[in-house]
């Protein structure tokens, strides 16, 4: 029995090793920072020096904007968060402020979508045809829904 025992242990152990050491081989590299992303852009994209200095400026110049938006974004998740407490509550939802808030986070979602074409487009201008073709083709996936999509 302990012999049993101590084959389903080592396996355990064995098994959690393994699982470890491929997660750990396999996350990506850096963080989730701007120095990290454009260092990820700089490997993936190939980017000369001056290339990667110039969308380093263009990230560093929208990051105050992006940072705003982002900061709109999760206030009105809290709002939003607010409405369905409310409704939950009370049971009743006041329609009118509810439409109010719909078309404020609609103007929200187009100046985010608005922002991020412009960046990718201004990046996208920096880079070489081969370049360009890679990145949109890796952003595609991200920027589907948004009208940042059609930049070529």
């Amino acid at each position: 029995m302990k012999r049993a025992l101590l084959v389903i242990l080592a396996g355990l152990v064995s098994g959690v090793l393994a699982h470890v050491a491929w997660f750990d081989t396999h996350r990506p590299a850096g963080g989730e920072g701007l120095d990290s992303q454009l260092a990820w852009m700089q490997q993936t994209l190939a980017l000369s020096p001056e290339q990667f200095a110039r969308i380093k400026a263009l990230h560093e110049q929208s990051s105050p904007q992006l940072l705003a938006l982002a900061a709109q974004v999760a206030r009105m998740r809290d709002e939003f968060a607010a409405f369905e407490r409310e409704r939950r509550t009370t049971g009743e939802v006041d329609f009118l402020e509810f439409a109010g808030f719909v078309e404020q986070r609609r103007a929200v979602d187009r100046e985010c979508a608005e922002s991020t074409r412009r960046l990718v487009l201004a990046a996208s201008e920096i880079l070489n045809p081969d370049q360009r073709e890679t990145y949109l083709t890796l952003l595609n996936p991200a920027l589907k829904g948004t009208d940042a999509v059609g930049v070529n």
